[in-house]
């Protein structure tokens, strides 16, 4: 009878867990927006795992003959200053911003969500000590703290994601903190700890599993915000370092052949700004989704 028992407990927690996708997924994809730019972040991924085999040219080629020409049949986005084929370069570049977008958020996730679940559950000094160094961090500009850490470590991929995380890390810090405050008071958490149940196993077991909606909806709406940071610093010329193609580079080495070839900084400026938005929208669609009111379940 217990064995039955346990078995059909088992089998509504899965019925449970599937109504939760189903209805999690109809509502991201009950708005035809939402939809349309899922296709068109899925594409540009695509793109980016697959441009060695859809690019039409090696995008470090260089070609002295063909420098600076407009869209043709053989170049159709044209060709750079030193004749490498822009759309090849444009195609590469999705790469960058893509991997530097995604690594510097998920740094700023893992860091911001472990300094502020150590603050919000053991508070006194530990919570003092990281509030303070979170404060600090936040009052700085974001671009001039990325400015000033770039001065320092310099370009890169790894670095600008390292970078990009540090200086992203004090929204999570503050959102896992106030998750935790909130949390740590229930009873559930109370019962553990009276089990003498490690504070350890009660954070990681309890409290993070119940703080994991916000968190998600918080990177996927971090991951154009960083791209475009990216894309910033790459312009100014503290990003990605010459020859690799990023998007940022390109638009600022376009900026002087405006007039004889606009394309060439305005394709990859449609870009980020294309994917940009996409993922904005994506991580609206991803808020809703999650709110229960908007599910139906309250």
């Amino acid at each position: 009878m217990s064995q039955t028992n346990s078995k059909t407990a088992e089998q509504l927690i899965k019925e449970h867990k599937a109504k939760h996708r189903r209805q999690f997924l109809k509502t991201l994809f009950s708005r035809k927006i939402a939809v349309a730019s899922f296709v068109i972040v899925i594409l540009m991924i695509l793109a980016a795992l697959l441009a060695g085999v859809i690019s039409p040219y090696d995008p470090n080629v260089i070609s002295i003959t063909e420098r600076t020409q407009g869209p043709s049949v053989a170049h159709l986005l044209g060709t750079d200053e030193f004749g490498r084929d822009v759309l090849s370069r444009i195609i590469y570049g999705s790469r960058i911003s893509l991997v530097v977008g995604v690594l510097a958020v998920m740094i700023a996730c893992v860091i911001g969500t472990l300094a502020g679940m150590v603050a919000g559950f053991f508070g006194g000094i530990v919570d003092d000590v990281i509030s303070r160094i979170a404060e600090a961090i936040r009052v700085i500009p974001q671009v001039v703290l990325a400015i000033a850490l770039c001065a320092v470590f310099g370009g890169g991929i790894v670095n600008m994601a390292i970078i990009l995380g540090i200086s992203n890390m004090t929204v999570y810090i503050r959102m896992m903190r106030s998750q935790v405050l909130s949390i740590k008071e229930r009873d559930y958490i109370m019962a553990g700890k009276l089990q003498g149940n490690s504070s350890a196993r009660l954070m990681f077991r309890h409290i993070l599993p119940n703080s994991v909606s916000p968190i998600i909806v918080t990177m996927t709406q971090q991951i154009g915000g960083t791209i475009l940071s990216e894309a910033g610093l790459s312009f100014l010329g503290l990003g990605i370092s010459v020859p690799t193609a990023s998007w940022g580079s390109l638009v600022a080495g376009g900026r002087a052949y405006l007039l004889t070839n606009p394309v060439y900084s305005l394709a990859p400026g449609i870009c980020i700004a294309l994917l940009v938005i996409c993922l904005n929208t994506l991580g609206d669609g991803v808020r809703d989704a999650l709110d229960p009111r908007l599910r139906g379940e309250i």
